[in-house]
């Protein structure tokens, strides 16, 4: 079964418009993992603008299934992931200008210091995906700084709004995955999938989780995260 890995950024987002103490995105993460998510996704980017260090610290400590930590490839967030001991790393590029994550990590340029950084992390048994575009090169580099994982950027075909350029972007996807399992990296997923967009992705081939936010956080908005989360899981379960 595919895994679904739910993201409680933009729990966050809303929280750090006004400053306050609420929504709690700790709050969120327990009652996705009661509706059926497999694990918790948080981004701690590196200017704070929504996940901050204490939500990442109590959700450590009280996830019952998984926890995915996004972020950058920096020194700094090297020591905050080897001081939270997450189960998992997902490396993203960052630039403050941008609204979202809006591509995957190139690992064509110099990767000394990533390897450095990956190696770290695993030898203190955390382990570690790669946030990467569905291309071959990427995929070939994700091996070689020694990923456990790749997660394959969606964002081109979730974004498509014609079907030629759904199936084309879905083929891309395809080649990727395949060539991931024969490189022996776990398949995995994730970025603008939604409940009309999420099940054709559902059937790449050794796909093993997917990671969702903003479309759960924002359709529980009117149906509350239970049933949200509820929706997702029995969209996965069908395709």
């Amino acid at each position: 079964m595919i895994a679904l890995h739910v993201n409680v950024d933009h729990i966050a987002t809303i929280r750090q418009a006004r400053q306050i103490r609420e929504p709690d995105p700790v709050t969120g993460a327990l009652l996705a993992e009661l509706a059926g998510a497999d694990g918790i996704t948080v981004h701690l980017r590196e200017d704070r603008r929504h996940i901050q260090q204490r939500d990442v610290q109590v959700i450590r400590e009280t996830v019952q299934t998984y926890l995915n930590l996004e972020m950058a490839a920096t020194e700094e967030m090297f020591a905050v992931a080897l001081s939270i001991k997450p189960d998992i790393v997902t490396l993203v590029p960052e630039k403050r200008e941008e609204i979202t994550t809006e591509g995957g990590l190139d690992l064509t340029r110099n990767t000394s210091n990533l390897h450095q950084g990956i190696e770290k992390l695993k030898n203190a048994g955390i382990r570690v995906s790669l946030f990467i575009d569905p291309a071959p090169e990427q995929i070939e580099k994700s091996k070689a700084v020694a990923a456990d994982d790749v997660e394959l950027h969606t964002g081109a075909y979730a974004n498509s709004t014609d079907s030629l350029t759904k199936e084309s972007e879905l083929a891309r996807l395809k080649s990727a995955a395949l060539l991931a399992h024969d490189l022996r990296l776990q398949v995995n997923a994730g970025h603008g999938l939604n409940y009309q967009n999420v099940q054709p992705v559902c059937h790449l081939p050794h796909l093993k989780e997917l990671n969702i936010g903003h479309s759960i956080i924002s359709r529980s908005i009117f149906v509350g995260i239970t049933e949200a989360v509820k929706e997702m899981r029995t969209l996965i379960q069908t395709a």
